[in-house]
C-alpha cells in the first residue's frame, strides 16, 4: 500500500492542483470531468494525490477543497510544519466579479486599466483574448499593419487569434524593454516594478523578443521564461513557474509559492492590495509553499501570522510590516 505520507512528483502536485480548483469552480462539463478521469488513472501518483485532496476535504469539511489545495504538496523528508503547507485553508470568498467581468467586444483601440486588487479581461476585434492582472495600464493599438499591445504598467496574458483581416497583421506587445512577437501562441508578460526588466512566459508555441536599446533577437519557446533588460536577456530561458500549458495562477484568483521566500511572497501579495507591505530583515528568509486565495490578503496577512514565527503590525490600513513574532 503507498506510503500516504511518502513525497510526490511536483508536477503531480500541480496537475492535482489544477484538477481541484477546475473541478470545483462550477464551469466543469462532462468533457472535463472525462478528461479528470483519464488523468487519475493513467498513473497511480495521480490517483494517490486525488486520494490526499479527498482527505483533506473531509477534513475541512465546509472550506472549498479548491482553498486547500496546499496540503497536496507536503513532503516526509520537510522539516517544516505541515501547517506551513496548509496555508490555503483560507475560508474567503473571491470578490464578485473576479473571473466574471464583462468583457469588451468590438473596440480594439484605447487604454484600459485595472486597478489594485482587479482584474480585467478583454476580447479584441480580432478575438484574441487579453486579462489585465492588478495594478495594469494597456494601450491596444490596431491598425492595417499591426496588431500592437502596449503594456505601461502591470501584466497580462494573452492568447492570440488567427488574424481574419485580409492579409495577416504581426501580435506584438511592446513594453520599455522590448517588442515581443507572438508566433500563434499563449503567454503572459509583466514589467517587473523596481528591476527595470520585462519578464515573458511562453505556454505555448513561440514569442520572438527584440530588445528596444541592443536590438538582439531570440526565440522562446513553450515552457520559457526569461527576463529581458533593453539591452540583454537574463542569462538562459528557465522553465516558466506552474503546470505545463496551465494559465498563471492569477487568472484563477491565486497567488503561487513554491518554496518562496516570505519577503518575496509578501512582495507579491502586496500587488494585490492598496498601502505598503514591509517584511522585517530578520524573517525575510522564512519559507511559504501554498496555493493562496487573492480575495482577501488581510486574511492571508492573518494566516501567515498564525502558522509562521511572524507577527503582522498595522499602524494603518495600509502600512503593515510583518516582524520576528
Amino acid at each position: 500500500m503507498p506510503d500516504p505520507t511518502a513525497p510526490l512528483d511536483p508536477q503531480v502536485v500541480r496537475e492535482a492542483a489544477d484538477w481541484l480548483v477546475r473541478l470545483h469552480s462550477g464551469e466543469a462539463g462532462d468533457a472535463e470531468r472525462r478528461a479528470f478521469e483519464h488523468w487519475r488513472q493513467a498513473r497511480p501518483e495521480h490517483e494517490q494525490a486525488w486520494q490526499r485532496a479527498e482527505r483533506l476535504q473531509q477534513r475541512f469539511g465546509a472550506v472549498p477543497p479548491a482553498l486547500g489545495v496546499p496540503v497536496l504538496t507536503r513532503q516526509a523528508r520537510s522539516k517544516r510544519r505541515t501547517v506551513l503547507k496548509s496555508l490555503a485553508t483560507i475560508s474567503v470568498a473571491l470578490p464578485a466579479g473576479w473571473f466574471g467581468y464583462q468583457i469588451l467586444r468590438g473596440e480594439a483601440q484605447g487604454v484600459y486599466r485595472a486597478g489594485i486588487g482587479e482584474q480585467r479581461p478583454l476580447l479584441l476585434a480580432d478575438r484574441s483574448a487579453v486579462r489585465l492582472n492588478t495594478a495594469t495600464d494597456l494601450a491596444v493599438r490596431y491598425t492595417d499593419a499591426a496588431r500592437l499591445l502596449q503594456l505601461e504598467r502591470g501584466e497580462i496574458y494573452v492568447e492570440t487569434a488567427p488574424d481574419a483581416h485580409g492579409q495577416p497583421r504581426p501580435f506584438l506587445v511592446d513594453t520599455d524593454h522590448g517588442r515581443l512577437r507572438a508566433l500563434g501562441t499563449r503567454f503572459s508578460v509583466r514589467a517587473l516594478d523596481g528591476e527595470d526588466r520585462t519578464a515573458l512566459h511562453v505556454l505555448e508555441h513561440r514569442v520572438e523578443v527584440v530588445l528596444r536599446a541592443s536590438g538582439e533577437r531570440r526565440i522562446f519557446e513553450a515552457g520559457d521564461s526569461v527576463r529581458f533588460s533593453a539591452q540583454s536577456f537574463d542569462g538562459q530561458a528557465r522553465p516558466a513557474p506552474g503546470a505545463p500549458n496551465a494559465a498563471p495562477a492569477w487568472t484563477r484568483g491565486m497567488l503561487e509559492a513554491d518554496d518562496m521566500r516570505l519577503d518575496a511572497f509578501l512582495q507579491e501579495l502586496a500587488r494585490f492590495r492598496p498601502g505598503i507591505v514591509r517584511c522585517a530583515p530578520e524573517v525575510a528568509h522564512l519559507r511559504v509553499s501554498g496555493v493562496f486565495q487573492l480575495g482577501d490578503t488581510d486574511h492571508v496577512l492573518d494566516v501567515v501570522a498564525q502558522t509562521l514565527p511572524v507577527r503582522v503590525v498595522r499602524r494603518t490600513a495600509y502600512w503593515v510590516t510583518v516582524t520576528s513574532s
